[in-house]
């Protein structure tokens, strides 16, 4: 289950802007996620595979070129997609809590 929230986290960072990695981490921190390079970078290469990531290099002037990713429309479509099941799974957790 937790992966599957950072799945959607790292793609809402990215519909709101491309990000390099570590970016991606310090969001993340700041939310109070604990997320270590070795969970998101697997995560970013599964995403980039089924077509929901891309990345384009950027000059670095401070070493090597970095990989800025960003959502594909694809990626667009599956964020979309788990917003809306986010919404059902919380109406359906806020329905139990308040039975009386």
């Amino acid at each position: 289950m937790r992966k599957g929230l950072v799945e959607y986290c790292i793609l809402s960072i990215l519909a709101r802007k491309e990000a390099y990695p570590s970016d991606i981490l310090a969001e993340l921190k700041e939310a109070d996620m604990i997320v270590v390079e070795g969970t998101l970078y697997p995560l970013l290469i599964r995403d980039k595979n089924q077509g929901l990531l891309a990345y384009r290099w950027v000059e670095s002037t401070q070493g090597p070129p970095r990989k800025y990713y960003y959502l594909t429309e694809k990626g667009r479509e599956a964020l979309a997609e788990m917003d809306s099941a986010w919404a059902d799974m919380v109406r359906s957790i806020e329905t139990l809590k308040n039975r009386q």
